[in-house]
């Protein structure tokens, strides 16, 4: 587009800060949020977010400054979403259940200039480094955040916010395979766009009250913290996704949405309130991180949920592909229609195309049954790894995204995942790099070699399980490595358990962890995501 264009009557720049402006204004007297027994209207929403930009203003942020929230879902979270990058600065989300030295990393990695800490994660940010000028505690004796917000002037820029719609507006931090933090770019543009196709693709309305079962540190919480806005729908908190207060959410709020990893499906389907089937008013629940099992998706219709199966990454804003529903599909049997609702879909409505590719790049057959790497391109990829080139110009070879994901193309062209191209290890949503995991058991002085890989588990999909040879002399039980390892990663990380013995390798010495996988899946299929 030629630059004279920049600014024209006919064209303004896309990002997420419209939608609060505009739901600001349409649905002013709205319940915009629910926590617990607070209500925030969309009018006091928006005065929220442009208080708390104003006194990022006050100390001294300016445009393209990080600013990091530590906290659960919660009020002051989703006015992050809004209010930072009305400062013109990028919002940093940080993973709650990481451990002090992994968030010191990534303030370190972004350059943090502010954080925004819950008083229950204080311990989490006691290693924050020197970059981070000042901490603001949200709770807790005076509740700093909500005397900070209320002595602030609420910020009203003088120009556009942003100036271009490819400006940074926050930064997702993913472990990838390797352990090392990479930051993902998210800009304006893409995070409008992904916001929009999700308030379609699940269709929200003004009608529809969500609940923040999803941790709104993962990918921006998919994007639904400006979907939902965008709607004028209303936010429902939920500090920790535990089924029975989500159950109870459900029924005290009339929800009608929410999005979840399939271990928290799990957990819905097992404590749903006697008595409620399927001609209770439906709940539609998006759902990755792995394929919903057939047995999960039949029981959560019969009490009245209905699942639309995502699929992307981090380095796709959240869900870059939708498994679209074909009316029609509502007559096939029920393990058809569970079979179909598996597969990770077409890309969204505003996403790009999606492939099926060999090692040379060409299109595999759209037979269900030739693997290759899913690749995708278009609006809602990542701008690329913050201060990582070398890592983005890989993941962008041959003008594509390589997703690192094998799957096959069906003849209707719907993408259907076989397995991952690296060991990651996918725990109730959350990725597991097995390097990391192995790099802190080789740390222990009694450890000669480990390899860890994924292990089935009835309630978080995947957990990690350890294989490690000792040195000669050495001595150490499973559970002395277990701790070791909860002393140093995020717990959700450590190994559930250890197999001590000779690793099996190949001629060149390299340990064959695809032995190892087998065994522990043996007789079993792995929904890999």
């Amino acid at each position: 587009m030629p630059d004279e264009d920049a600014g024209a009557v006919y064209r303004a720049e896309l990002t997420p800060l419209s939608f609060l402006q505009r739901s600001a204004a349409v649905y002013r007297e709205r319940v915009a949020v629910i926590d617990g027994e607070r209500r925030l209207t969309y009018a006091e929403l928006g005065e929220r977010a442009a208080r708390l930009a104003g006194a990022l203003r006050a100390a001294g942020v300016r445009p393209g400054d990080r600013v990091a929230f530590l906290a659960p879902n919660s009020p002051a979270l989703l006015e992050a979403h809004y209010g930072v990058p009305l400062a013109g600065a990028v919002l940093v989300a940080l993973n709650t259940r990481l451990a002090p030295g992994e968030v010191a990393t990534i303030l370190r990695h972004s350059g943090a200039r502010l954080l925004v800490v819950d008083d229950e994660l204080r311990a989490l940010a006691a290693g924050a480094p020197e970059t981070v000028e000042t901490t603001v505690t949200i709770g807790g004796a005076g509740n700093g955040y909500e005397a900070w917000l209320a002595s602030a002037t609420p910020y009203a820029p003088a120009g556009p916010v942003p100036s271009h719609e490819e400006d940074l507006l926050a930064l997702d931090y993913t472990s990838g395979t390797t352990g090392q933090p990479k930051g993902v770019m998210y800009s304006h543009r893409g995070a409008y766009l992904t916001a929009l196709a999700m308030a379609l693709e699940c269709g929200l309305s003004p009608a529809s009250v969500y609940l923040w079962t999803l941790p709104m540190f993962h990918c921006n919480g998919w994007c639904f913290p400006w979907a939902v806005t965008a709607a004028g729908a209303t936010h429902v908190c939920l500090r920790r996704p535990d089924p029975d207060a989500a159950w109870a959410a459900i029924a005290r709020h009339g929800v009608t949405h929410l999005c979840a990893a399939p271990t928290v499906l799990i957990g819905l389907a097992e404590r749903a309130p006697a008595g409620r089937d399927r001609a209770a008013r439906p709940v539609r629940a998006a759902t990755g991180g792995a394929p919903p099992s057939p047995t999960l998706l039949a029981r959560l219709e019969e009490v009245g949920v209905e699942v639309t199966h995502l699929y992307g990454l981090t380095e796709t804003y959240g869900p870059s592909a939708v498994c679209a529903w074909h009316p029609e599909w509502d007559a096939r049997p029920a393990g058809e229609r569970a079979a179909l609702k598996a597969r990770q879909g077409v890309g969204n409505v505003c996403a790009g195309p999606m492939r099926v590719v060999d090692p040379e790049g060409r299109d595999v057959p759209a037979d269900g049954a030739t693997m290759g790497e899913v690749v995708l391109r278009g609006n809602t990829v990542m701008r690329g790894y913050y201060r990582q080139p070398e890592a983005t110009a890989d993941a962008f070879r041959h003008d594509w995204f390589h997703t690192g994901d094998l799957g096959v193309m069906h003849p209707d062209g719907y993408i259907e995942l076989r397995d991952r191209a690296k060991d990651i290890i996918i725990s109730g949503g959350e990725n597991i790099a097995t390097i990391e995991v192995e790099q802190v058991l080789a740390r222990h002085p009694a450890v000669l070699e480990a390899a860890v890989v994924a292990t089935p588990d009835e309630r978080w999909g995947e957990r990690p399980k350890a294989f490690v040879t000792l040195r000669p002399g050495g001595s150490a039980t499973a559970g002395e490595l277990i701790a070791f390892c909860r002393d140093r990663l995020a717990h959700f990380k450590c190994p559930d358990a250890v197999v001590f013995g000779d690793l099996p390798k190949t001629s060149t010495g390299k340990i064959q962890k695809n032995v190892l996988r087998a065994r522990e899946w043996a007789g079993r299929e792995r929904g890999i995501n």
